[in-house]
């Protein structure tokens, strides 16, 4: 079979990226590994991004379409300050996945401190406040190499 002359299974976007950091109205470096969610009829997209000192945070953005998204001018999720949290998430936040579950949403992401990475478990229902609820997984980077993945 000659599969040149098919449509391949999968096309790529011709406006791609649909998000770039010159879309972000703060100042980063990168706009990377993005989770998005159908919420009350349009895309919330979270995306990581990487500041000017290297330290990363999560963005948020939406979208009616699922193409064209907007990003709003406050980042959705930066290390914690002055609470439980602050000293697991002092160096970065990164890599949030979104799980549905009904009406609300669960949200995991890496944190990296001087304990090194652990996987943390937030809380939003409707995208505008975020709740921290616990640091879920600790001492990851003693079994990544069983689980391949440190976004558990």
């Amino acid at each position: 079979m000659n599969m040149t002359n098919q449509d391949p299974i999968i096309k790529r976007y011709n406006k791609n990226p649909i998000l770039t950091k010159d879309d972000v109205p703060y100042p980063v470096a990168t706009v990377h590994n993005t989770g998005v969610v159908k919420h009350n009829g349009s895309y919330i997209m979270l995306f990581r991004s990487h500041q000017y000192n290297g330290r990363s945070i999560i963005g948020r953005a939406d979208s009616d379409d699922g193409f064209s998204f907007t990003v709003h001018p406050e980042p959705f999720l930066v290390p914690a300050t002055g609470n439980k949290f602050a000293e697991y998430e002092e160096f970065r936040v990164e890599d949030l996945r979104i799980c549905p579950i009904e009406d609300d949403y669960l949200l995991t992401y890496s944190t990296y401190s001087r304990h090194v990475v652990r996987v943390a478990l937030a809380h939003t229902s409707n995208f505008e406040k975020v709740e921290r609820r616990e640091i879920v997984v600790t001492g990851i980077h003693r079994i990544r190499k069983c689980i391949g993945n440190r976004n558990v």
